[in-house]
């Protein structure tokens, strides 16, 4: 009899830590907020009028250009 108790205890104890995956618990902070990408602001080449970002834009005069073509052209 005690077999048998320790043999489910065991088995118990192997589930219960090993087996049984609990949920991930969340924040409130994740709950009411999306996630939300980092987004850049957008300009338009000022000679083409593709919309380009800020980081990736060429200032040259006080005008965005989108690429290096758009600047000299």
């Amino acid at each position: 009899m005690i077999k048998w108790l320790l043999v489910i205890g065991v088995v118990a104890f192997v589930y219960y830590f090993f087996i049984k995956k609990t949920p991930l618990q969340t924040t409130k902070k994740e709950k009411t907020q999306p996630q939300q990408e980092d987004a850049q602001d957008m300009i338009e080449c000022s000679k083409c009028g593709v919309y380009v970002e800020v980081d990736e834009a060429i200032l040259s005069n006080g005008k965005y250009f989108c690429s290096k073509e758009c600047l000299k052209g």
